[in-house]
């Protein structure tokens, strides 16, 4: 659920709402700004649990769920693979699974840009980062205990219950210069956008970007 941003997003657009986070601190700050927002109505429900293990929600019960974090923050296979599990379980047949992933390498190129001249002292851990994709405090202080991904992995990560309706590159060409979008006129950062959509399902656009967004459908005949 993160900061909320896309919790307004979709409560300006008439979604009802049900938020979940293992942190009550963020459940409480979502909510406060969706009621400043005038957007306090649109919460449906709240709970506070990992998505690995929502007890509190109804199985088929949403139209769609977001995975923008859980899954990089699972640093286990099985609770990853549990997260999903739960989300598929959660949606209706023929529902919408939106789930963020990091690229492996996005790791691997901020540690060269900062620190080019130890890489020696960290030999065993890179090679097992590279099998496994897991980052703890002690290497990545930024991020903490996360899980990076291979286009691969995360793909399959979504095939036993989901078919793929798009697996995309979020930032593709235009990774290292994103505020760049902000000081364009609307009619050229849609332009830019376009581009940048058309690119990310590519091989290219996968390879060049930080974060991977998959979108999937939930197998099953509609109720």
């Amino acid at each position: 659920m993160g900061g909320g941003v896309y919790s307004e997003h979709l409560a300006r657009r008439g979604c009802r709402l049900h938020l979940v986070d293992v942190s009550a601190r963020l459940l409480d700050s979502v909510a406060e700004r969706l009621r400043a927002a005038g957007l306090g109505g649109s919460i449906a429900g709240a709970a506070r649990e990992s998505a690995a293990c929502l007890e509190s929600l109804a199985s088929g019960a949403f139209d769609a769920v977001l995975l923008l974090g859980p899954l990089y923050h699972l640093c286990a296979p099985e609770a990853r693979r549990q997260a999903v599990a739960e989300a598929a379980r959660i949606l209706k047949p023929g529902g919408l699974l939106f789930a963020a992933g990091i690229n492996r390498l996005a790791y691997l190129r901020d540690f060269f840009r900062m620190f080019p001249r130890v890489v020696g002292a960290r030999r065993t851990f890179h090679e097992q980062y590279l099998r496994e994709g897991n980052l703890d405090p002690g290497m990545a202080p930024p991020i903490g205990f996360a899980h990076l991904s291979t286009v691969a992995e995360f793909r399959e990560l979504f095939a036993g219950a989901f078919d793929q309706v798009a697996l995309a590159g979020v930032e593709s060409f235009a990774m290292a210069w994103q505020p760049t979008l902000n000081d364009l006129t609307p009619e050229e950062a849609e332009a830019w956008l376009d581009l940048i959509d058309r690119t990310g399902q590519t091989a290219e656009g996968l390879g060049y970007s930080d974060h991977f967004l998959y979108i999937g459908r939930r197998r099953g005949e509609p109720g």
